[in-house]
């Protein structure tokens, strides 16, 4: 687990705040680079992930960014239920379909809270 400290501070609520929740992987170190953003599969009911990276080993990363300004349901770890990791897999699935010989993955969730939260393998696609 990866924590910074501070750099939720100031953020705006809504999709300002989940923008720049999403580019937080650009303040470590050792960064994945950049795959996709806000990753749709087409059609209705679908899914969505919020950003896909790739490591140096050539592991694709599939990142749900969660936001919540209250602790008062739970806080942005409680907002992962168990139907918003099946539209993450799902988006994951469908990108993966497209690619000739898909590489390792794994899932991921940042948590913006009064700090952010990188969690590594959050849950996995089973």
């Amino acid at each position: 687990m990866l924590r910074t400290r501070g750099i939720a501070r100031g953020l705006q609520g809504g999709a300002e705040a989940g923008g720049r929740g999403e580019g937080i992987h650009h303040g470590f170190s050792v960064r994945p680079r950049l795959v996709a953003r806000n990753y749709r599969t087409p059609g209705r009911g679908g899914g969505e992930v919020d950003l896909i990276l790739r490591e140096r080993d050539g592991t694709l990363v599939f990142v749900e960014v969660r936001r919540r300004g209250s602790a008062s349901h739970g806080g942005a770890a409680a907002s992962i239920t168990a139907t918003k990791r099946r539209r993450v897999v799902f988006a994951a699935r469908h990108y993966l379909m497209r690619l000739a010989s898909p590489p390792p993955c794994r899932f991921d969730v940042v948590l913006v809270e009064e700090r952010i939260t990188w969690l590594r393998a959050a849950f996995n696609a089973d």
